[in-house]
């Protein structure tokens, strides 16, 4: 995105277009884009003020900070849920692949383990069952 022509030359553009300078002179002056000027003069014109619109910074995030921490104890408490799981319990309206760039940021990943078995009923991961998550910082 250009950045914004500065406050200057904008006060210069209004100060000439209030003196009936034509928008085609004032462009080869400044030595600026014509439509520049036009919307300029109509910005002052109608709202008068000159500032440059404000930079919208980004994309909003798909959920609040709440929603990650609700989603981040349901893996605490539920170790072997699913992305899909997830998405399906909170309604969330963000992709599986979304979620977990998500939760990958937040150094939660779901990946195979190699375990043994301990019994014939349980596996086990260095004294630990055989979850799927691991989490670093919580």
């Amino acid at each position: 995105m250009p950045t914004p022509l500065s406050k200057e030359l904008r006060e210069k553009i209004i100060y000439h277009k209030q003196n009936g300078e034509k928008n085609i002179e004032i462009a080869k002056w400044l030595q600026i884009n014509e439509k520049s000027i036009r919307r300029i003069w109509k910005k002052y014109t109608e709202q008068n003020t000159i500032e440059p619109k404000p930079h919208n910074k980004g994309r909003k995030p798909a959920f609040c900070s709440e929603k990650m921490e609700q989603i981040t104890a349901k893996i605490k408490e539920q170790p072997d849920i699913t992305l899909e799981e997830l998405v399906e319990h909170f309604r969330l309206d963000i992709s599986i692949s979304a979620l977990s760039r998500k939760l990958t940021k937040l150094k939660l990943t779901f990946k195979k383990r190699h375990c043994f078995q301990k019994s014939n009923s349980e596996l086990m991961y260095n004294g630990l069952e055989a979850s799927g998550w691991d989490i670093f910082h919580i």
